[in-house]
Order: structure tokens, then C-alpha cells, then sequence
């Protein structure tokens, strides 16, 4: 089993990027820039993984030899796939057919070898279930700016998390990559997690200076 010590994410989330900091590896971030969109003929779970496979292929040769992973999350209402909102009014128009109701979140992942070209995609899903929302809290919401990078126009980290009333699966394949997944995946490429965290935060604070 080889250490890994750094990866290159292909998304400018922000949130997948601390959630693999989190685990201990120095995080490069090379984004996709991959249009995202609906689909025809392709359910929600099966767009999560059309959009990491796509965010995959399109880095593939940027990325060189380095291990990358892609990822891509879809929320599901009634096999309705929302993705981010635009502007303000199609997120309350979101959080609105949201509130008091159960929907699903679909996250898929890529992790591709470079140096192998060997490529494993996952797909993780959860249930979750909203607190009945009134147009005041929906507002308030959105007027913080925070649903407009997020698919279904909320994260359940941080602010959005008061809307959440419960889920039934994994917290992290909601927030955009499930971790627990994610690392057997690894351990399927070969590759395990650094034994020295500590000093791999070492490094990754030297290189950012």
C-alpha cells in the first residue's frame, strides 16, 4: 500500500477541498470548468455520475501523472434533479418544494491514477428530510448567499444545517464527498492515507506561504 500525500481535486468546491484536507493530504486544485446541466434521459443518480466522469475526463490531461478525483452532486425530488440556482428566485422557488418533505442526494466520484490511467467511480446516496420552512427563514436563507454554489440551493454544513430535520445515510455524501467511500477507493488504487498528518499540514502550510 503506497502513502499518499497529495491529490489534485478537479472542482473549485471549496467544501470537497477541506473534506480532503480533513483526511490529512495536501489538496491541489485544478477545476473541471465543466458546464453542468440536465441531461436527457438520465435519472439523478445517473446525471451525479455522468458529471464526475465528464469533470474526469476533462482534466485527465492537465491533472498528468498525479492522482485526481472528480465529483458531482445532484439533489433528487421525486427524480427531479435540482441543480444550483441561478439567482435568488429559482433558490426559493428550491427551498420552497424542499421544505417538510423527504428528497435524496446523489453524489458521485472519479478517482483516476494517472500514472496507471486506472479509474474507479463511485456513487453514494442519502436521505434527507427537511424541516417545514416559512417564507421568512427561506428568505433570510437566501439572502445570505449561501445556497448559490451548493445543488438543491442548500449545504447542510453551517447555515443550511437549521433546515435539515434528519438523513438516513452518510453526512458527507450531502455536503459532496462521501470520505468513507472515497478512502476504500483509495485502498482499491493502492494507495492508502499518510501515516504523518501532522506533517503533511507541515508541508502544506510551507508550500502556501
Amino acid at each position: 500500500m503506497r502513502e499518499l500525500r497529495t491529490i489534485v481535486l478537479a472542482s473549485a468546491s471549496p467544501r470537497r477541498r477541506e473534506l480532503l484536507a480533513s483526511l490529512g493530504l495536501r489538496v491541489l486544485v485544478l477545476p473541471s470548468d465543466l458546464e453542468e446541466g440536465v441531461r436527457g434521459g438520465l435519472n439523478p443518480a445517473e446525471l451525479a455520475t455522468f458529471h464526475a466522469n465528464a469533470k474526469a475526463d476533462a482534466s485527465r490531461t492537465r491533472a498528468g501523472r498525479n492522482l485526481f478525483v472528480a465529483a458531482d452532486t445532484v439533489v433528487d425530488r421525486d427524480g427531479v434533479p435540482l441543480g444550483k440556482p441561478r439567482d435568488p428566485a429559482e433558490a426559493v422557488v428550491m427551498l420552497r418544494s424542499l421544505g417538510g418533505r423527504e428528497h435524496l442526494v446523489h453524489t458521485a466520484f472519479v478517482v483516476h491514477d494517472g500514472a496507471t490511467g486506472k479509474r474507479i467511480a463511485r456513487t453514494s446516496t442519502t436521505r434527507v428530510w427537511f424541516w417545514p420552512l416559512l417564507e421568512a427563514e427561506i428568505e433570510a436563507y437566501v439572502a445570505s448567499g449561501d445556497p448559490f454554489d451548493k445543488a438543491g440551493g442548500y449545504g447542510i454544513q453551517g447555515r443550511g444545517a437549521v433546515l435539515v430535520e434528519r438523513i438516513d445515510g452518510d453526512f458527507y455524501t450531502v455536503m459532496g464527498l462521501g470520505l468513507g467511500l472515497f478512502v476504500r477507493a483509495l485502498g482499491e488504487l493502492g494507495f492508502g492515507l499518510p501515516h504523518d498528518a501532522q506533517a503533511v499540514a507541515a508541508e502544506r502550510a510551507v508550500i502556501a506561504s
